[in-house]
Parts: structure tokens; sequence; C-alpha cells
């Protein structure tokens, strides 16, 4: 069975009903109770997953990031470019010893100078190939961070979901039971019950008011964790969609994770990163080959005196100089065999975490399968006790009314009826929540994937090819600011639900016009 069939987007706010029906008697109806609040939806899965795509912090964190992790490919290639440097001095002496009639007092200097590394052992070579890849690993894991966000938000869009539907169960259950203690403590008055009657009551709407006490902190807990990964309070939340292309068995689920996830291609090429930085590590022991140009301007700046210019001594000297300079390393202390060593050590940790990113991969599209495929099964057992619970309800109803079952008994079936619509509800949002996290395991629920409008897409490549070739020593960025919305300015969240009572069969009160045998 494919969650893509499954009716998970239509159904957590009619569980109760559609089974019942069936077997209703003509001429019921399952209409809101007086006075429900009912409103049209004002968020869509779609808008929680476009929204926390632009404003979440931790997305906005990773992209920066990688605009950072962009930045070492220029740094890597300015190794290889020309470095030009100036200089320049200006000196007086004080006192000297030395000095004679030929040595000028003062004295300012200008310098300038060119370097070209001609040959490095392909160190720079190597370091760019590893800064490029490590470029490309870089956005497999912000893939695989937005995935992660993407599971994040529609968990707690699901989550608020489910836990609205169990405060609407509960606040049924509540409402019933008060109204059935106060006909049971009238027919007490008037000695058709027992105080044992009244007791049982008084006891099951104490339990029913606490758990919707529960029930309620644990939906305000739900909206919060919502607002902390979208942004904004959820509102009134439509029905998600069906997921597609979900797969047909667990091997499929596994091939497809291990060709497309995200995380795993990051490790591969991290791995692919650090043999290039063994060959930089084994450049230390090459030959070093620059080549360099300088000149000098040279001005005694009028110290120089009679004596010095009949010996032939100019007030400035102007000088030029090119070479070519060769460094070969003949003892380092083992410095370059340690560094070698360190490289083909990190080498190996990446390969390694290659294995075990893919054995997590493997793990977590198995279990979310698994969990997926539980969920449709508890759907299906759950709907069928709701079922059963509905007509059991009726059944001890009627046999109440002929004096056959006792309050305790009604009210023992409808708490079994709460709780296996509570495990309906909680089965659904469960097997969507596993759905979602099988395909970002296969590499599935990325933004590519969620159909946004391609004007929101981020593509961080913009930014590597902005930065890749710039050579300017002083061409810098604005100071970055906060790109994420703040959630000081949302109000704290309370459990009012809105929607129409789930279950009409709760709606008819416990006691009947029978006193118990």
């Amino acid at each position: 069975m494919r969650l893509n069939i499954l009716l998970i987007g239509v159904s957590l706010v009619s569980l109760g009903a559609p089974a019942f029906a069936q077997n209703a008697p003509s001429g019921r109806q399952d209409v809101p109770a007086p006075g429900a609040k009912t409103a049209a939806p004002t968020t869509t899965l779609q808008d929680a997953l476009a929204q926390a795509y632009a404003t979440n912090p931790d997305i906005q964190a990773q992209r920066a990031n990688q605009r950072a992790n962009d930045e070492n490919v220029p740094i890597a290639r300015s190794q290889g470019l020309p470095g030009l440097n100036a200089t320049g001095s200006v000196n007086d002496s004080l006192y000297n010893t030395n000095a004679t009639a030929l040595t000028p007092s003062r004295q300012a200097q200008l310098g300038i100078n060119l370097s070209q590394p001609i040959y490095s052992g392909g160190s720079i070579r190597n370091s760019v190939r590893a800064a490029e890849v490590r470029v490309n690993a870089g956005r497999a894991n912000l893939r695989g961070a937005e995935a992660d966000i993407f599971t994040q938000t529609v968990t707690a869009y699901l989550n608020v979901i489910r836990d609205e539907s169990i405060v609407r169960l509960n606040q049924e259950n509540v409402h019933v039971l008060e109204v059935n203690l106060q006909a049971t403590r009238d027919r007490f008055q008037v000695g058709d019950l027992t105080r044992t009657d009244v007791a049982q009551s008084e006891a099951r709407l104490a339990l029913a008011q606490s758990q919707l006490r529960s029930a309620e902190a644990q939906l305000i807990g739900s909206r919060e964790t919502y607002i902390q990964v979208v942004g904004t309070p959820p509102g009134v939340l439509a029905p998600p969609p069906a997921l597609p292309n979900l797969p047909q068995d667990v091997q499929t689920a596994e091939q497809v994770a291990l060709a497309n996830n995200p995380f795993l291609e990051a490790a591969q090429l991290a791995r692919d990163a650090s043999r290039y930085d063994t060959r930089v590590a084994k450049a230390g022991r090459l030959p070093q080959v620059s080549l360099g140009a300088g000149g000098t301007y040279q001005n005694y700046l009028g110290s120089v005196g009679d004596i010095g210019r009949r010996a032939g001594l100019t007030p400035t000297a102007t000088t030029a100089t090119v070479g070519v300079q060769v460094s070969l390393p003949l003892f380092q202390g083992g410095r370059p065999a340690a560094q070698v060593r360190q490289a083909q050590a990190r080498e190996g940790a990446a390969i390694e975490t290659v294995t075990l990113t893919e054995r997590g991969v493997i793990a977590q599209a198995r279990s979310a399968y698994a969990s997926y495929q539980a969920a449709l099964r508890v759907i299906e057992s759950s709907r069928t006790a709701v079922q059963a619970n509905q007509l059991s309800l009726e059944g001890v109803r009627a046999e109440n009314s002929v004096g056959t079952r006792t309050i305790l008994d009604i009210l023992n079936a409808e708490q079994e009826l709460l709780n296996s619509q509570v495990q309906y509800v909680t089965a659904e949002r469960d097997a969507y929540v596993a759905g979602f996290s099988l395909l970002a395991s296969m590499g599935r629920a990325q933004a590519k994937d969620l159909n946004f409008d391609s004007r929101l897409l981020y593509d961080p490549s913009v930014n590597y090819a902005r930065v890749r070739n710039r050579i300017n020593d002083w061409r810098d960025d604005k100071a970055p600011q906060p790109v994420a919305t703040s959630t000081r300015s949302t109000p704290a969240q309370s459990a009012e639900v809105i929607g129409a009572p789930l279950d009409p069969t709760l709606q008819r009160p416990v006691d009947s016009d029978r006193p118990n045998p």
C-alpha cells in the first residue's frame, strides 16, 4: 500500500464519522454542535515549507557557511598568482661612530618587488582541486541540511494537526461526561441511581479533564515548535497533500538512497578532497621555483656633502633586479614526512566516514520504510477499532436502555472509543512523517522536489561564480545582516482549537432514561 493513495490529508478532521455512518440509524446527520467554531485553512504545508526554506536560521547559517567555503578556491588560487609588494623607509642617523664625510646622514628608500611562483611541486594545483571538491561537498551538505529542515517542518506541521484533533476529541469527551454527571446527579436525587453511579461519573470526568489538560499542553508545545521551525504561528492548517514517488519495496528505497542521499555524496566528495591534501603534503619535499623582479629608489634627502658629491655620490639612486630563485629542501627535521602521514591518516578517516555515512543511510532508509509500512497497518487497525468501538458504544447504550448494562459499561465503551480515535490520529501523523523521512533519506525531499517558485530557490553556484576569479584585494562584501526572522513578536500559543466536533457519536448523552438493574 502506498502513501500516495492514502487519503491522509483528508481525514484527520473526519476520522470518527465515515465508518459509523454506514451503520447509523437513518435520519442521523453529522452536523457540528451548536456554537462550534469553523474556519477556512490559512496555511498549507507548501506555505510552511516555503517559509522555513526562506527564513529558517539554520538554513541561512548553512548557506553562509557554504559561501565561506566558496572562498577557499580563490584563496588556494592566490598562491599561484603573482605577488606584488612595495616597501618604503626613511632614516635619519643621529649617531654613528663609523660615519665619514662620504656617509649620508639621511636616507629615504622606496622599493617594489614582483614574485611569480613557477613550480611548487604540485601543491598549488592540488590545493585548488581540493578546495573545488570541498565546494561541491558543501553544496551536498547544504541540500542535506535543507532536507532536514523540511523534515522538521513536516513533523511540526503534522504534530499540530494531530494534537488539535486530540484536543477536540478530549473536549468532546469532557463535554459529554459533564452532561452525563449532571444527569446522573439528577437521577440520584430522585432515587433512580445510587451514589456509586455518581462517584463513577465524577471519577471519569476528572480523568477526562486531566487528559484534556495534558492534550492541551502538548498542543501548545507543538505550536511553539512550529514557530521555532517555520517562524510564524501555525494558524489554521490545511490537510497535507499525498506524498509522491514513494518506493514499492525496501530494496528500491535503499538503492535510491545510496545513489542520491546528499550526506553520502558529501562524504564521498570529502574523501576525494582528502586525497588532494595528501598530494599537497608530499609537495613539501620537492623543489620550489619562483621568478622575481624588483626595483628600488633611494634619496639621501640632501645629506650628501660636497666631499661626497666630488667622490661621485649622487643625491639619488635607482636599481632594478630580476632573477630566478630555486629552493631545494634537504633536511627539515622530519616535518614533511609527518605532514604526509598526517594527511594520509585524515584520508583514511575520510574513507571510513564514507562507510559510516553509507551505513547510516541504509539504516535510515530501511527503518523509515519499516516505520511507514507499520504506520499504514496501524491506520488500518485503528480505523477498524474506531468503527468497532462506535458500534460497541451504540450497542452498550441500547443495552443500558433495557437494563442489561450499567453506567460504568457506557463510560468504559466511550473511553475505548476515545483511545482508538487518538491512536488513529497518531498513526496518520506517524505514517506521513515516516513517508517524508523516507523521501528525505532517498534524496527526494530537497527544494527542487517541492515545486517551489523558481524565484525562491537558492542557487549556491551563483556565489561561487561571483567569487571564484576575484583577485582584487579590496573588493569586500557588505557587512552581513540577519536574514532569518525573529520570533520575539509572536504571541505565546494557546490550546484553542477551531473546528467541528470529530465524532457525532459522542454528542449523545451517556446516561439513559432507564434505571440500572
